[in-house]
């Protein structure tokens, strides 16, 4: 587990996050036309010009569409130097032994503590499915974490989105367990925060003490109040955060603009 840095507790933690760049191994891969690498690269771009400080880089999952060693190696590549810590977790897309082999293993490091604030990263993704599950494992160390995390906040992170959030075709590949995973979180008031990818758009609701908040991909972007299965030509884009030691989280959606989204629905989709 990192060690809170003494000289960071009174400053904000500089969090950014990434989620759902879905690369291939294969340089040309794409999704509906958008080569995955091309979008992921624009967006890093974007975050170098406007986030000089990253103290911890979240990457919330579906890293690779094809689950290869060459995909998150690029992921690993495009990321270098990003920041100085950085943690994983899978989606419904990875595999989490590939990721674990090519992150060295501490990429997928389940609890970091830096600064006022505990991270806990959830693996909400099940085998050979779309839906997310939390196992009795993960919310073991889910309580374990929060139990213990003394007088630190808590941001908790997973794959999966735990709320409907009005697009009826994803909501039955969301978490299937979102009743667990809230009990736990509401016995604990110093989480103050639950982060996640998967929906491909963003969210962003206050609960009581808790933020609740998606992050658009880094590649395609699903139209929001969808029925059905739609996309959208927004652009892709990143979230960042400003954890401050009061408890208070400030954040928003950067899109890189400057990336020009082209559609092709001959090409293959998600």
């Amino acid at each position: 587990m990192a060690q809170p840095d003494p000289s960071y507790i009174d400053a904000p933690i500089h969090v950014v996050q990434l989620t759902d760049p879905h690369l291939f191994a294969d340089p040309a891969g794409g999704l509906l036309g958008v080569n995955t690498r091309d979008s992921l690269r624009h967006v890093i771009e974007q975050v170098r010009r406007e986030q000089p400080r990253i103290d911890l880089l979240l990457c919330t999952g579906d890293l690779s569409q094809d689950a290869s060693q060459r995909s998150y190696a690029a992921f690993c590549e495009l990321t270098d130097g990003l920041a100085a810590v950085t943690r994983w977790l899978p989606g419904n897309h990875d595999d989490a032994a590939v990721m674990a082999e090519v992150g060295q293993g501490a990429f997928l490091q389940a609890v970091t503590d830096i600064g006022a604030w505990r991270v806990v990263m959830l693996n909400s993704a099940v085998v050979g499915a779309t839906h997310g599950l939390l196992e009795p494992a993960q919310l073991d160390l889910l309580e374990q974490a929060l139990a213990s995390a003394g007088q630190r906040h808590c941001l908790v992170c997973l794959h999966h989105q735990p709320i409907d959030i009005g697009c009826a075709w994803i909501a039955p590949i969301g978490l299937r367990n979102a009743d667990q995973l809230f009990a736990r979180l509401h016995a604990h008031p110093q989480v103050r925060g639950l982060l996640w990818g998967h929906v491909h758009q963003p969210w962003d609701e206050q609960r009581g003490p808790l933020r609740l908040l998606a992050t658009p991909s880094t590649c395609i972007q699903f139209a929001a109040a969808s029925e059905a299965f739609q996309v959208s030509e927004e652009s892709p884009g990143y979230r960042w955060l400003r954890l401050h030691s009061d408890g208070s989280i400030e954040t928003a959606v950067v899109r890189a603009d400057d990336y020009v989204i082209a559609l092709d629905f001959d090409s293959p989709g998600y």
